[in-house]
């Protein structure tokens, strides 16, 4: 039977990381990993606190790397067959939730599953930035090939892990998480740091599709020979 790691990577989320890596531990997990990407607020105390209550490896970077460079530190760390990245600023949590993302990949129905929280500003049906959430779940041997990339991709990550199981031909699958939070910029500080951390974040994504066009093209010609 395939194990399973769950890794949540954490900066400056002291309002939830308890809550999220508790849902967490409770469930059948057979390893939880938590990567504190060098926050500046609570969110290192609050860990140390309820690492005694809870079985979770917890890595703390000393300075704030990115968050491709703390998923890829976790996916290092981690030692099951399937990972599942939970975001740690999410809210209404539930058990059904990990399930929906584990499911298809155990089963082999998924390469990746990307789990889409229904409860945004953007409708869920029609969201066109689903394919950059941070919940998904994939085999870790089909993401080591480009570990070092995701290491330097920053907030750009999911579009390079988008592209290259694209690019790879991999099945993927996406579900809706009924119920599950997870707050925008601008709920979670001032309307201009809102934008600003937009600005950045839309740029490293283009950075990324842009030093990775051999996936895009790969993807163009794949479409085309499916035609």
């Amino acid at each position: 039977m395939k194990k399973i790691s769950a890794i949540i990577c954490a900066y400056n989320e002291a309002d939830t990381i308890q809550d999220v890596v508790t849902k967490v531990c409770d469930y059948f997990f057979d390893e939880v990993i938590v990567v504190n990407d060098g926050s500046t607020d609570k969110t290192d105390s609050i860990l140390k606190e309820i690492n005694d209550f809870h079985n979770f490896k917890y890595i703390a970077l000393p300075e704030n790397k990115g968050k491709g460079y703390a998923m890829a530190t976790g996916i290092e760390n981690a030692s099951c067959e399937i990972i599942v990245f939970i975001d740690a600023d999410l809210s209404n949590l539930k058990e059904e939730h990990f399930a929906q993302l584990i499911t298809p990949v155990f089963n082999k129905e998924a390469n990746m599953v990307l789990g889409q929280a229904t409860e945004t500003l953007i409708n869920y049906k029609i969201n066109p930035f689903k394919s950059f959430t941070g919940e998904r779940a994939l085999l870790k041997k089909d993401i080591l090939p480009i570990l070092e990339d995701i290491k330097s991709s920053n907030f750009g990550v999911e579009t390079l892990i988008n592209l290259y199981y694209q690019a790879q031909g991999k099945k993927v699958k996406y579900v809706m998480l009924a119920g599950l939070i997870h707050p925008t910029k601008f709920e979670k500080t001032t309307q201009l740091k809102a934008l600003t951390e937009y600005f950045i974040e839309a740029h490293q994504i283009a950075l990324i599709a842009f030093n990775n066009y051999k996936y895009v093209s790969k993807i163009v010609r794949n479409n085309l020979n499916k035609q």
